[in-house]
């Protein structure tokens, strides 16, 4: 969570400067009207109330607080790939569902292609609608939504180890 913001920033401040990603940069004041509605529009998004806290330094917010705002920088400004890695991985587990329902939300309703990256079996059978599984720097599983909405996250470990079988054995 710490390591997707400008910590000594405010709220607004980090989400205006992630609006103009990708975008040519002048030398202009960075938060503006404009923005500060954008931003707080989005911010009423991860229903954590950070939108009436605009000016908050980010060094002062939780660990899930700063995890939202880093999915909202991320996905603010609508990138063509959206990359998760591990992204609930430093949270406790209720703030990782919430992390994630924001997530799915995000991902859904901006029409997000987006690639997750996640040690979580159980995640990686509830997101998405492709799972494709790496042992050893090479793709070993590849399971089409049709197939993954009936698998369990034992019936995967098991499909792994069939397909996987003597990866184990020889590293």
């Amino acid at each position: 969570p710490r390591a997707g913001t400008a910590p000594s920033l405010s709220i607004e401040e980090n989400l205006c400067m992630a609006l103009r990603r990708g975008k040519p940069r002048r030398l202009a004041l960075g938060v503006n009207a404009a923005r500060r509605r954008t931003v707080t529009e989005n911010l009423c998004l991860v229903e954590m109330g950070l939108e009436t806290r605009l000016k908050t330094q980010v060094s002062k917010l939780s660990g899930g607080q700063r995890q939202a705002m880093s999915l909202l920088m991320a996905t603010i400004a609508q990138p063509r790939l959206l990359l998760l890695d591990e992204h609930t991985a430093a949270l406790d587990p209720k703030v990782a569902a919430t992390i994630m329902q924001l997530t799915d939300r995000l991902v859904t309703e901006r029409r997000l292609t987006t690639l997750m990256v996640t040690h979580n079996m159980d995640l990686a059978l509830r997101h998405g609608n492709r799972l494709i599984m790496m042992h050893a720097g090479r793709i070993i599983l590849d399971v089409q939504e049709d197939e993954k909405r009936q698998l369990t996250v034992p019936g995967l470990v098991q499909k792994f180890h069939e397909v996987a079988g003597e990866a184990f054995t020889t590293d």
